[in-house]
């Protein structure tokens, strides 16, 4: 009686053993669920590989965090489809970039390309302690990483734009097809022609930015200086100071949302002091175009840039997945680890 116990202890054991590899690394049942819930996630964990570089479970989290940011969804709402997507885009990225240190040396980056991107990705935070925050929370300890990592990006936009070239040119019959088919949807949007002093606020404090604006008011409205000469004295945005802040005809699209708005509803020729994210504006709007429609030469700048958008993308497209087939056999993926 007691050896038959000790089998059937035994049997019962090997059963649940089994049920438990079962569970944990085939099924991923319930017991796998709870293990995931009470172990912490590892963010050192590797979740892919490519020709054996890792790409770890921290730089997945982040990249599925930006990926949410873009499409407007919070961190919480992230589903499986949303971390396979982000996944895919690491991999990507990762195919691009050894494909582009094979050719670094037929991709020369200057310091002036990177100095501007580095500008333009700065505009973007209101503060240098937003800006760090950001580096922060992606990975980047220094500015000097920052640029190391712009100039990266740079790179692989000059490889892929190399390559889709010939694909993604505009014939003007192709451009006169399309505007025979789109001449309702290529209207003129309403315009204004706007000038501006400008004082970016993103080392500074923005109470002295609107303070020397203010003042540079004062001498405009009471004659004492012209626009042209304050734009040269006050204003900070090199591509407009020395030639009397014009910034030309402009339409909504091709301004930021904040400083779009107060600036359609100006009355012209009556300057202003504006706040935007990115600083401090003298603004003045001296000319305004309603809506209307177009003809083919006037609309021919916007065509061509419409259809070369859509080429572009879809070449690009194209060229990622022709590249992830070719280098299939280099990409390992640890589903276990990603779920």
């Amino acid at each position: 009686m007691i050896r038959f116990f000790k089998k059937l202890l035994s049997a019962a054991i090997l059963a649940a053993a089994l049920y438990l590899i079962g569970d944990v690394l085939i099924f991923r049942g319930p017991v796998q669920r709870w293990l995931s819930s009470v172990i912490p996630r590892d963010p050192k964990a590797v979740v892919a590989t490519v020709s054996g570089h890792p790409i770890l479970r921290s730089q997945l989290d982040r990249a599925t965090a930006a990926r949410l940011w873009r499409v407007g969804k919070s961190p919480a709402s992230q589903t499986p489809t949303d971390r396979a997507a982000a996944l895919d885009e690491l991999i990507d990225h990762e195919l691009l970039r050894l494909q582009v240190s094979a050719d670094a040396a037929q991709l020369p980056v200057s310091d002036s390309e990177i100095n501007e991107r580095l500008r333009r990705f700065s505009k973007r935070f209101e503060s240098q302690e937003a800006l760090e925050t950001a580096m922060q929370s992606q990975g980047v300890a220094a500015t000097k990483d920052l640029r190391e990592r712009l100039t990266a990006q740079i790179r692989q936009e000059k490889f892929i734009a190399q390559r889709i070239a010939p694909a993604v040119q505009v014939s003007d019959a192709e451009a006169r097809q399309w505007f025979a088919v789109n001449s309702q949807s290529v209207s003129q949007p309403e315009r204004i022609e706007v000038r501006q002093l400008f004082i970016p606020t993103l080392d500074r404090s923005p109470e002295a930015a609107k303070d020397k604006l203010a003042v540079a008011l004062a001498s405009l409205k009471s004659q004492q200086k012209d626009f042209a000469a304050l734009a040269r004295e006050v204003s900070e945005d090199p591509a407009t100071k020395d030639n009397g802040g014009k910034l030309g005809w402009m339409t909504r699209d091709r301004l930021p949302a904040d400083l779009a708005s107060p600036l359609f509803a100006m009355e012209p020729n009556r300057p202003q002091l504006i706040r935007s994210h990115l600083g401090w504006h003298l603004a003045e709007v001296t000319a305004r175009q309603p809506a209307g429609p177009q003809t083919y030469e006037q609309a021919k700048p916007e065509i061509f840039t419409a259809i070369d958008a859509i080429k572009r993308h879809q070449t690009v497209a194209d060229f990622r997945k022709n590249l992830r087939q070719s280098e299939a056999s280099r990409i390992k993926i640890v589903h276990r680890i990603l779920d």
